[in-house]
C-alpha cells in the first residue's frame, strides 16, 4: 500500500484545514501524486465558508490544528454539515480524544506523538529496532531487513532487569535532586548519623541496645545525654553531638517544607528516583516526550526527563505518571554527565524545536560519542530534509509521521500503525502488511 496507488481513493475534493506542517505536507503530497486530488486547503474558515465547501461535495475532511479545542469545534462543525463525511483530526489532549471519538464515531482521531513514540522508542531499545509497539499479545519490534521492515515479538522483560532496577531506585542519589530535596536528605542523613555513633560509642561502653537507644535518641532530640558516668570524652562527643543536631534538624526541616510547598519532579529514592544506568535520557517533556517515557517505562526501561521550563504545563502529569524529571538545559554537558550519559542506554531529543534537538545532539556527541541518540524532526522549515541530520543519530520525523498517517486515510486505507526511519516512513495496513509512504518533500502546499 503506498499513498500513490492501491485503494479506493477519494471520490471527490479533500478538504484540509489548519496552516501547520502536517496540514501542507499531506496538502502538498494529495496534489503531487500521479493522479492529483483536489484539495481545499482552509486555515481558519467561518461557519458559512464550511456550509459552502461541504455543499459543494468533499470525499473527506482532516483537521490538522494545533489548538485542540479548535479540532473539537471544526469536527462537530463538519459532522452537522454531513454527519456521513469521512473525518480524520490530529488531537494531543487524551481526554478531548476521547470525547470526541464518543461524539463522533465515524471520525479517526490521532494524536501525532502517540503515532510517533513507537518509532521513538525503537531506536532507543536497539538502532536495528525501527519501532516498538505495545499489543495485546505483547509488545513487537519492527527490524530493519534486507527485504524492508519486518514484525519480530519482543522476548519480554526479564525478572533480572527489573530487580537490578528496583534495587538501584533504593539507593539515594541527590545528585539531581531540587534544592529542598537535597536539604531533606543532607539533614536526615546527618541525624541518623548522629544517632548510630551515639549507639555505637554507647555499645562500647558496655551499655544494652535498647538502653544505648533511648540514650542516643535524648542526644538526638537534644534533651541531653542521660549516661553522665562514661567519661569527659563521651560528655564532649555528645555535646558536640547535640549542636550537630541542630544544624541538621534545620536542614530537614527545611527541606520537608519545601517539598509540602513545591512537590519535586524527582524522588530521592523509589521509582520516580533518577536511573544511574542502563536508562534513557530523554530530553523535552513535552507530549512527545511524555509519550515516549511511558512506552519505555512500561518495557522495563529506566528514564529520566529533562526540561528546561520547571513550569512547563506537562510536569504535573509526569509526576503523576512516576517519571522522574530534572530541570535544566539539555545541551549543557554538565547536565548531560551528570544525568550519567556515558552509562544510558541512549539519549532522545524530543523537544518541539528541531534546532534545540540538534545542539543537544551535538553536545551528547561531546560528552559520549558511543551513546545511540535519537532525534525528533519535522517542526522547523528550515530543516525540510531529515537525512542531513544522520550524523547527529537517528532520526524521526514526527510530521512525516503524522502527514502519512492522514494522506493513508484519506484515500480509503485504514492504517493500523506509522512506522519511520531515518529515509522513509511505513504505514502497516489492516492485513499485518508494512508498504511505504510516499510523501511530498516540498516544504508548502502553495496554499498557505
Amino acid at each position: 500500500m503506498s499513498s500513490r496507488s492501491g485503494g479506493t481513493g477519494p471520490s471527490g475534493p479533500v478538504l484540509v484545514l489548519g496552516e501547520t506542517t502536517v496540514a501542507r505536507r499531506v496538502c502538498a503530497t494529495l496534489l503531487d501524486d500521479p493522479s492529483p486530488v483536489p484539495v481545499v486547503h482552509l486555515v481558519a474558515p467561518t461557519d458559512a465558508q464550511l456550509a459552502e465547501v461541504v455543499a459543494g461535495g468533499v470525499a473527506g475532511a482532516a483537521i490538522l490544528i494545533r489548538d485542540d479545542v479548535s479540532v473539537l469545534r471544526y469536527a462537530l462543525a463538519l459532522a452537522h454539515l454531513d454527519e456521513h463525511l469521512p473525518l480524520v483530526a490530529t488531537i494531543f489532549d487524551r481526554t478531548i480524544a476521547e470525547q470526541l471519538r464518543a461524539f463522533l464515531p465515524q471520525a479517526s482521531v490521532i494524536s501525532p506523538a502517540s503515532l510517533a513514540a513507537p518509532s521513538l522508542v525503537g531506536p532507543c531499545l536497539d538502532p536495528a529496532v525501527l519501532a516498538s509497539y505495545p499489543r495485546k499479545e505483547g509488545t513487537v519490534n519492527v527490524i530493519r531487513g534486507d527485504a524492508g521492515p519486518t514484525f519480530v515479538p519482543e522476548a519480554g522483560v526479564g525478572r533480572g532487569r527489573r530487580l537490578r532496577t528496583r534495587l538501584r531506585q533504593t539507593v539515594p542519589d541527590i545528585r539531581h535532586l531540587q534544592p529542598g530535596s537535597r536539604l531533606l536528605a543532607l539533614g536526615l542523613a546527618g541525624l541518623v548519623a548522629v544517632l548510630l555513633m551515639e549507639v555505637t560509642w554507647l555499645l562500647l561502653a558496655g551499655r544494652s541496645l535498647p538502653e544505648a537507644f533511648v540514650e542516643a535518641a535524648r542526644v538526638v532530640a537534644t534533651v541531653g545525654p542521660a549516661a553522665d558516668h562514661v567519661g569527659t570524652a563521651y560528655s564532649v562527643f555528645a555535646g558536640t553531638a547535640m549542636l550537630l543536631t541542630i544544624v541538621f534538624g534545620a536542614l530537614f526541616t527545611a527541606g520537608v517544607v519545601e517539598r509540602l510547598v513545591s512537590p519535586p519532579l524527582a524522588a530521592i529514592v523509589g521509582r520516580r528516583s533518577v536511573p544511574r544506568r542502563d536508562h534513557v535520557i530523554v530530553v523535552g517533556m513535552g507530549q512527545v516526550g511524555i509519550r515516549l517515557c511511558v512506552q519505555l517505562l512500561a518495557q522495563g526501561i529506566p528514564v529520566v526527563g529533562v526540561e528546561r521550563d520547571g513550569r512547563a504545563p506537562l510536569l504535573r502529569l509526569a509526576r503523576t505518571l512516576g517519571i522522574p524529571v530534572v530541570v535544566g538545559q539539555g545541551e549543557d554537558r554538565q547536565v548531560l554527565e551528570r544525568l550519567g550519559l556515558r552509562r544510558c542506554r541512549a539519549l532522545a531529543a524530543v523537544a518541539s524545536d528541531d534546532l534545540d534537538n540538534i545542539a543537544v545532539a551535538v553536545a551528547a556527541a561531546a560528552v559520549a560519542p558511543l551513546v545511540p541518540v535519537v532525534l525528533r524532526a519535522g517542526e522547523h522549515e528550515a530543516i525540510s530534509e531529515t537525512r542531513s541530520l544522520l550524523p547527529l543519530g537517528e532520526t524521526r520525523d514526527v510530521t512525516a509521521i503524522a502527514a502519512a498517517f492522514v494522506v493513508t486515510h484519506l484515500r480509503g486505507h485504514r492504517p493500523q500503525a506509522i512506522i519511520a526511519d531515518s529515509h522513509e516512513v511505513y504505514a502497516e495496513s489492516e492485513s499485518g502488511s508494512i508498504d511505504l509512504v510516499t510523501l511530498s518533500t516540498r516544504e508548502s502546499c502553495g496554499h498557505r
